[in-house]
C-alpha cells in the first residue's frame, strides 16, 4: 500500500475521534501550533540527532500511574533524582485495548482510593489539556510508550497533547501481546498512525517514530528482531515520518550485543535508501534485559549495570533502563530512579569508549546482516516489495518467525539456544529461508556447546536457557 491519500485520512480521522469523548477537543491545526511551540530540549528528535552526532547514550525508564498529578510527580522525580535524559508515559493496560469505559472506572476508583489502580496512565481518557500539562511540568521530551494493537485515537491525543515521540508498530504491537489479533488490521491501523505523525512533518513538527524492538523479549536471534524494525522503519517511512528509531533487546553476549546493534543500524539505512527514503534520520535503542530477574537486589543491579555497558559500547543513541526490583513488578519511583542512576553511572564512565570493535564483532555483524538479508529478501520477493503485504506473507509463510509468540499469526516453529559462549543461536530452523551454510553455523555451533557439557542438543537447552538470567548466569548449564 503507497501513502494514504489525504482525503481518505480526514475523513478516517472523522471517525477515529469518536471513539471516545476527548477526541472532540483534538484540533489538529491548533495542535501543529502547540508542538510548534515546544522548544528542541524537550523535542525528541532533537535530542537524539544530538546525542548521534556526540556518540552519547541516553537513559530512559519505563513509568506510567493512572492519576495525572501523580504521574508527574514520579516523572518530576525520575528526571531530578534519576536524571534520565528522556522519559516516558506507559499506558494503562485497558486503553491499549481500547477499552476506555473500564479505565474511567478505574481512574474514579484511582481517585477515591488516593491510589492508583491502574497499571499505566489512561491518556485517552484524560484528554489533551491534561497531557500538556505533563509536557509543560517537565524539562526533557516526552515518548508514548504502549502495546496497542488498535493506536489510532491514542496517537491523536498524546500527539495533540505534546508528547514528541511515539512508540510501537503494527507487527511489534500484535506478534508479541495477542492471540487472535488480525495482522493485517494492526498493520492498516499502524499505517493511519504513521501518516498522521507524516501530516505533522508535513506541517514542519518533527515526531520520533520508535518501533518496539525486543519482541517477545526471550531470546529473540538479531536477525528475526532486526527484519520485523525494518520492515516497520519502512511501513513508517512511506506514510512521511522522517525519524525512527529502530531497536534491540539484550541477549546477553557481548559481541553479538554490540554487532546486533551496529548492524541493525546499518540495515536499516540501508533498505531505506533502497526505496528511496533517503532523508529518514536513523537512531538505536538497546533495552536493557527483558528477561527473567534476579530476586536478589544488588544481583539485580549487576543485570544492569551489564546492559548498560553494552548499550555504550555498541554505540546506541539511548537505552531503555530497568530496575533492581524487575523480578516483583512495578517498581518505586526510587528503585525506578535507582536503576537509571545505575545505568547513568556506566554511560559516562564509557562514553569515550564506544569504538570498542574486534574480529569477533564483525564476524557477528556479517552473520547477523546476511541473515537479515535472506529474510527480508524472501519476504519482500513474496509481497512484491508492498510492505504491509510483504509482512503478512512472509509471517504467513513463516519467512519471520518469533520465538515464544501467542499470536496466532506466527508460525512458532523457530526455536533458540544458546552456544558455549552465550549467544544466541538457532535450535528449530521452522521455515526461515536459510541457507545450508548459514544454518550449519548454528548448528555447530550448539554441537560445541552440547560437547562441553556432556550431553545432545536439545529442547532442554532452550529451557534451561530461559530461566538462566534469573539464577545468577546466562548460559543455562547443566548441575
Amino acid at each position: 500500500m503507497a501513502k494514504i491519500a489525504l482525503d481518505v485520512f480526514l475523513a478516517e480521522r472523522a471517525e477515529v475521534l469518536k471513539a471516545w469523548p476527548t477526541g472532540k477537543d483534538v484540533h489538529l491545526e491548533e495542535a501543529i501550533e502547540y508542538q510548534k511551540n515546544i522548544p528542541d530540549a524537550k523535542r525528541f528528535s532533537s535530542v537524539l540527532k544530538k546525542a548521534d552526532l556526540e556518540r552519547e547514550t541516553l537513559i530512559q525508564p519505563r513509568a506510567g500511574v493512572a492519576l495525572p498529578q501523580e504521574h508527574l510527580a514520579l516523572l518530576k522525580h525520575l528526571q531530578d533524582e534519576g536524571h534520565a535524559d528522556l522519559l516516558p508515559t506507559t499506558i494503562d493496560s485497558y486503553t491499549r485495548h481500547n477499552r476506555y469505559v473500564e479505565a474511567q472506572v478505574g481512574i474514579d476508583e484511582s481517585i477515591k482510593t488516593g491510589k492508583s489502580l491502574l497499571n499505566g496512565f489512561p491518556a485517552v481518557n484524560h484528554g489533551v489539556a491534561l497531557c500538556r500539562s505533563l509536557n509543560d511540568g517537565l524539562k526533557v521530551p516526552l515518548q508514548v510508550r504502549h502495546g496497542t494493537p488498535d493506536a489510532r485515537l491514542l496517537a491523536e491525543i498524546t500527539l495533540a497533547g505534546g508528547f514528541t515521540s511515539y512508540e510501537g508498530g503494527g507487527i511489534s504491537y500484535n506478534i508479541p501481546y495477542g492471540k487472535n489479533y488480525s495482522l493485517e488490521k494492526t498493520i492498516r491501523d499502524w499505517q493511519y498512525v504513521d501518516r498522521l505523525v507524516g501530516y505533522y512533518e508535513e506541517m514542519g513538527v518533527r515526531i520520533n517514530r520508535e518501533p518496539f524492538g525486543p519482541l517477545t523479549g526471550t531470546l529473540v536471534p538479531p536477525c528475526i528482531s532486526h527484519s520485523v524494525a525494518i520492515l516497520e522503519a519502512l511501513l513508517a517511512a512511506e506514510q512521511g515520518c522522517k525519524c525512527i528509531t529502530v531497536g534491540y533487546g539484550q541477549c546477553g553476549n557481548q559481541a553479538q550485543d554490540i554487532a546486533a546493534i551496529r548492524s541493525l543500524k546499518v540495515l536499516t539505512k540501508e533498505y531505506l535508501d533502497r526505496f528511496g527514503y533517503t532523508d529518514v534520520q536513523v537512531t538505536t535503542v538497546f533495552h536493557q534485559w527483558m528477561g527473567g530477574f534476579p530476586q536478589d537486589e544488588a544481583q539485580a543491579y549487576g543485570v544492569i549495570a551489564w546492559g548498560a555497558a553494552t548499550a555504550v559500547l555498541a554505540g546506541a543513541t539511548k537505552v531503555i533502563v530497568k530496575s533492581p526490583h524487575e523480578a516483583f513488578g512495578v517498581p518505586t519511583a526510587e528503585a525506578n530512579a535507582n536503576g537509571l542512576k545505575t545505568t547513568k553511572q556506566l554511560t559516562q564512565m564509557l562514553k569515550d569508549q564506544n569504538n570498542v570493535d574486534s574480529p569477533l564483532i564483525q564476524e557477528e555483524m556479517r552473520f547477523i546482516q546476511d541473515e537479515t538479508h535472506s529474510i527480508l529478501e524472501a519476504v519482500l520477493k513474496l509481497g512484491e516489495n508492498d510492505f504491509a503485504l510483504s509482512a503478512v506473507r512472509g509471517f504467513e509463510a513463516g519467512l519471520i518467525d518469533v520465538p515464544f509468540a501467542p499470536a496466532q499469526c506466527n508460525a512458532n516453529q523457530v526455536l533458540p539456544a544458546r552456544d558455549h559462549h552465550g549467544a544466541v543461536r538457532i535450535y528449530e530452523f521452522g521455515y526461515l529461508p536459510f541457507s545450508e551454510e548459514l544454518k550449519n553455523v548454528h548448528r555447530n555451533k550448539l554441537d560445541e556447546r552440547a560437547k562441553a557439557e556432556g550431553r545432545d542438543v536439545s529442547f532442554q537447552m532452550v529451557i534451561d536457557d530461559i530461566y538462566a538470567v534469573s539464577k545468577g548466569r546466562l548460559v543455562g548449564r547443566p548441575r
